[in-house]
């Protein structure tokens, strides 16, 4: 599959089947992660996998979100610093999103899916990972093989987001 087939696959997976993931399926996914690129090379991240059902259910009730308990597989993607990029832009979201994107495309190569989740309560979640207070978990990501098909994409024109040497309203 190539990269483009793979960004037109991909879809955000709310039901996932009761089928774990293979480990070697899961280690391509996470390497996809570990390769992507960071600011300065810095490399200032952590992934947390949690397949523990019952953790699974502590991050899905901090999430609001009872649906991601059903992942088999639950990343947690934490920053590690405060580096504030030459731009004036927080590395650690970047970073962080640049490796789950990675890891979401290497998940659909794999015949998985995936979903970001950017709401959740931070304090519940760092506790129950036993993230320090010197890091801060950047989104979490379910994983699993989907259970049900994607629906229609629904994005803007390309003309609405692609503006050609200045900005355009």
């Amino acid at each position: 599959m190539d990269v483009y087939e793979a960004i037109n696959k991909r879809y955000s997976v709310r039901l996932y089947a009761d089928q774990p993931i293979e480990e070697e399926k899961l280690r391509r996914v996470l390497d996809a992660g570990r390769l992507s690129p960071s600011a300065r090379n810095r490399q200032e991240r952590k992934f947390i996998v949690v397949g523990d059902p019952e953790c699974r259910k502590a991050l899905a009730k901090a999430s609001e979100q009872p649906w991601m308990a059903q992942a088999p597989v639950i990343l947690a993607v934490v920053g590690l610093t405060d580096y504030v990029m030459s731009c004036g832009v927080p590395a650690d979201p970047v970073d962080c999103a640049i490796a789950m994107d990675h890891m979401t495309l290497a998940a659909v190569a794999e015949g998985l899916g995936s979903c970001w989740v950017g709401h959740f309560d931070q304090d519940q979640c760092r506790k129950q990972l036993g993230v320090p207070a010197s890091a801060t978990i950047i989104q979490l990501l379910t994983l699993g093989y989907a259970a049900g098909k994607a629906g229609p994409k629904n994005r803007l024109p390309y003309d609405e987001i692609v503006c050609k040497e200045t900005f355009r309203p």
